[in-house]
């Protein structure tokens, strides 16, 4: 996967952001547009966690351990086709590259590395 713990993505499809123009249509304010840190990556199922993105109601039972019940957002998983991670020069969407950079080792050897980069601004990520 090209997107990695901890990178700024941004979400490309689904609803608009934007209230108003999602009002203006009937709709309710979706997540598209938003930025937010990857905080957990699904390789096996494609999909990222993605702070403050796809937030679900989710309903706690009160335990015997104190635990007090309740309502609480919490993030669900969104697939990664539908985020795009964030150029860090302009802060706008961008594809991710990766180049074999060769790098030269303090006892005379080289060593080849895949460093990511931003298609759009050619900057290492």
């Amino acid at each position: 996967m090209k997107i990695k713990k901890g990178d700024l993505v941004q979400v490309i499809t689904g609803r608009t952001s934007d209230a108003d123009k999602a009002a203006e249509r009937g709709l309710k304010a979706g997540d598209k547009g938003k930025q937010g840190r990857v905080l957990q990556v699904f390789p096996e199922s494609q999909r990222v966690l993605v702070e403050g993105v796809n937030r679900r109601t989710h309903h706690l039972r009160p335990t015997q351990a104190g635990g007090a019940g309740g309502i609480e957002q919490r993030e669900a998983p969104i697939h990664v086709s539908n985020v795009a991670l964030v150029d860090p020069e302009d802060n706008k969407p961008t594809k991710v590259g990766f180049r074999v950079e060769t790098i030269e080792l303090e006892n005379g050897r080289t060593k080849q590395t895949r460093v990511r980069y931003s298609k759009r601004s050619g900057k290492d990520i």
